[in-house]
This record gives C-alpha cells, structure tokens and sequence, in this order.
C-alpha cells in the first residue's frame, strides 16, 4: 500500500489523504492515483474546498478507478447528482464550481511509466487467470511502484489543466412517488413510461 499523501493550501485546507481513497476504492492502483491528482489540482485551482452540497460538479469522461478518488475527494457523487460520467473512455475529468461560475478541464497524460510494458503482459495474465504466484506478487510490486510515482510527480508532468466555459447540469430533482399500475412497485414520476396509452414503470415498459 502506498504512505499516505496529504495535500494543503489556502484553499481548502486538507484534502483527504490518498489512503481515505483507497479504503473507499477497496484496492490502490494508478488509475486512482491519477483520478486523486485530478481532483487536488482542480479543487486547487478553483480554489474551492469539498462542498456540502452541489456546489461543485464534475464530468468525467471515463467510468475507471479514478473515479472513485474524484468523489471521495471532491464530494461530487451520483447520488447527489453532481457527479455526471460520459463514458468515452478518456481519462478527462472537467469540474465546474457553482459558486464562482468557473471551471476547469484535467487531461491525463499519456505517460510510459517504468515497467510499463512488463506491467501490461503481466495484467492480462493475472486478469485471465494464468498468472504464477511470483508473476502476480510482480505485477503488484509494479502497480504499487506506478501508483507511487505518480502521487510524486510534479503535476505538469502527470496532467494538463485548462479553464473552459461550461453549463453546468440542472441541480438535482426531487421527484414524487407513484405506484406502477403493473408490478405494483414504487417508482418516480419523471421515470414512468407511457406504452400503448398505459403509463407503466421502465423494466414494465419494456415487457408491454
């Protein structure tokens, strides 16, 4: 596991320590390394702390681990609405602070990191389920030697940082309850589907 990264500036005091992310995540790697550099280096350049609520939104435009660090360390989540993920599979990630009407976009680089091409015959193996004992213990030591080092780099060199123009989502909607007319089932009312002239829950719509 990697030592703890804590990070402090005028803004927003302490972020939460890289390890807080890794409990969350279940696991550390350089996918949620790269995502807790993401959101440190945007929170600190809108100079804006974790909000309580929705004041601050993020994009991403990956579903990966680095997702995970984003909303432990900037409060954006699903369920709250501020947390909008387009799958594109990019490791792009734009934040959008409600309060100041400012955001910014976060690349990260494309970086060939050492033990790259060893790390990468080694995960098909270990995600297949072929690998050896020692070649697993190795492609560990390589994932922690990854992730550490890109906690230690300097930023420039993990991602670029661009202010953009950005209309952020609706906040979030509060929906009422409505009981579907064919599993009986509780559902939001924004949710409801009309099929043939009969306003049915989706999964129902589906079967109609």
């Amino acid at each position: 596991m990697c030592e703890t990264h804590e990070h402090h500036d005028e803004f927003s005091g302490a972020y939460p320590a890289f390890e807080e992310c890794v409990t969350f995540h279940g696991h550390s790697c350089p996918g949620l390394a790269t995502g807790y550099r993401a959101a440190t280096a945007a929170m600190r350049a809108l100079g804006v702390a974790r909000p309580y609520d929705e004041e601050l939104v993020a994009v991403a435009e990956t579903d990966a681990c680095g997702v995970d660090a984003i909303q432990m360390v900037t409060g954006c989540t699903a369920g709250k609405g501020n947390l909008v993920i387009h799958d594109y599979g990019k490791h792009v990630f734009t934040f959008y602070s409600r309060d100041t009407g400012r955001g910014v976009r976060v690349l990260i680089k494309n970086r060939e990191m050492p033990g790259k091409a060893e790390m990468d015959l080694l995960r098909k193996k270990v995600f297949a389920g072929e690998a050896t004992d020692p070649e697993r213990k190795r492609f560990y030591e390589l994932m922690a030697e990854a992730t550490l080092a890109l906690l230690s780099m300097p930023e420039a060199d993990v991602l670029s940082l661009s202010e953009v123009a950005f209309e952020p989502p609706k906040m979030a909607r509060i929906f009422a309850t409505v009981i579907c007319p064919d599993c009986g089932e509780p559902v939001a009312d924004a949710k409801m589907k009309t099929v043939n002239g009969k306003t049915v829950c989706a999964p129902c719509a589906l079967k109609n």
